[in-house]
């Protein structure tokens, strides 16, 4: 494995360096004024994002994230990814490489039929509009996904669904147009081949979005929803492959997607650890600077050794899925950097927090919200244990199996 980014890589990242310089960092005030003056349950755009998002793609910095379209790999995405991660509300999205977008691209470029590609994959390759994600359901333990209670019953030519979803990432976006919804069409079937996934528009009779969920006081522009589905039909056509490859298009789906989420995790706490070092020059505390203090000293260089080791381990999962040509060969790296990343991120954050003292927690910094984004990472896409369990099994299969 190479550690040094390729000309192109490089390339890419002194163009997104100078983007987030010039247009990114300052465009995040104006962001923050916008939604404050909308308050936080009011889950319309700031124009700036649209500005930036035409900014991006005149810089050629425009759906990087998908290989077959940017001709990037993962590894060389990687460090892409991380620089977005500084601005986490602003540059992915303005890169059209925000989540979960970039998972429902990647689900219909690889299992779309053509028609299903021009409706729903083209235009959110263009950006003209949003999409959400629907799996895990409040009335069930969604860690495992086979609890999945949602069903997707054929009748003639048309799918009828039933069921209730919440986590539903983008779906209170009012430019949210499609979700790509996971359900159960054959409960007799073996475990893994059980639940289907299914394009269903947003505005189909019987969906109803309940609210959107709030993550420690947080509301996130796109929103998190509660997601009833009555009775909704959608044309037969609008299934994802075939019944039965729920599973396979999620794994599918999940791992590239995680390297990008780990990847801006760690970009995330390089922000903050730069928060962290210039807080600690800038005060003075028992007769000297914070930063000739012992104890603030441990926490940056704890800081500094933690952020290395996420992203050796993260750029080698991105590596390892490159030279398998998909996810399968790297599982167990893929589930090592979920559980790592976001633990990582999280121990900065609070040492930052904690070198700001009272302010690290006010709305003064961006501290508190990053920290609230953080330990929702270690839910989304699956918790931290069901993670552990697999890299577990993974390192005991020759042993259990003598």
């Amino acid at each position: 494995m190479d550690f040094a980014p390729s000309p192109r890589a490089t390339e890419y990242l002194e163009r997104l360096r100078v983007f987030m310089d010039e247009k990114v960092f300052p465009a995040e005030k104006e962001y923050a004024a916008y939604r404050l003056e909308k308050g936080y349950g009011d889950h319309t755009l700031p124009p700036v994002v649209e500005e930036l998002k035409a900014e991006a793609r005149s810089r050629g910095l425009w759906n990087l994230f998908l290989p077959d379209v940017s001709g990037l790999t993962n590894a060389e995405y990687a460090p892409l990814a991380e620089l977005s991660g500084w601005s986490i509300h602003l540059a992915p999205e303005a890169m059209n490489s925000a989540a979960p977008d970039t998972g429902n691209m990647e689900v219909l470029h690889m299992f779309g039929t053509a028609e299903q590609k021009a409706q729903w994959l083209q235009p959110l390759l263009e950006g003209q509009i949003r999409s959400a994600f629907a799996m895990t359901e409040p009335d069930v333990a969604s860690s495992d996904a086979t609890n999945i209670a949602t069903r997707i019953e054929r009748d003639g030519d048309e799918y009828v669904i039933n069921g209730r979803k919440w986590w539903t990432t983008g779906i209170s976006d009012p430019r949210c147009k499609i979700m790509i919804v996971m359900g159960k069409t054959d409960p007799e079937a073996p475990t893994y081949k059980q639940q289907s996934m299914i394009l269903v528009p947003v505005d189909t009779p019987g969906v109803e979005v309940v609210r959107s969920l709030p993550v420690f006081g947080y509301q996130d522009q796109h929103g998190h929803g509660e997601v009833l589905f009555k009775d909704v039909r959608v044309p037969a056509t609008n299934l994802i492959a075939n019944e039965g490859d729920g599973f396979m298009i999620a794994q599918a789906r999940l791992g590239p997607g995680r390297i990008h989420h780990c990847m801006r995790a760690i970009g995330v706490a390089e922000r903050a650890l730069k928060l962290m070092c210039e807080r600690s020059v800038s005060r003075v505390a028992f007769g000297k600077e914070l930063a000739r203090q012992g104890v603030v000293q441990q926490a940056i260089a704890e800081s500094r050794i933690e952020i290395e080791q996420a992203r050796l381990l993260t750029l080698k999962a991105a590596w390892m899925i490159d030279q398998a040509g998909g996810s399968k060969g790297a599982r167990t790296e893929i589930a090592a950097i979920k559980v790592i990343a976001p633990r990582m991120a999280l121990n900065v954050i609070d040492r930052a927090i904690q070198v700001h003292g009272g302010a690290g927690v006010t709305e003064d910094f961006p501290l508190a919200e990053m920290y609230a984004g953080m330990r929702t990472l270690r839910l989304a896409d699956g918790p931290d244990e069901v993670h552990l369990m697999m890299v577990a099994r993974q390192e005991l299969g020759q042993y259990l199996s003598r």
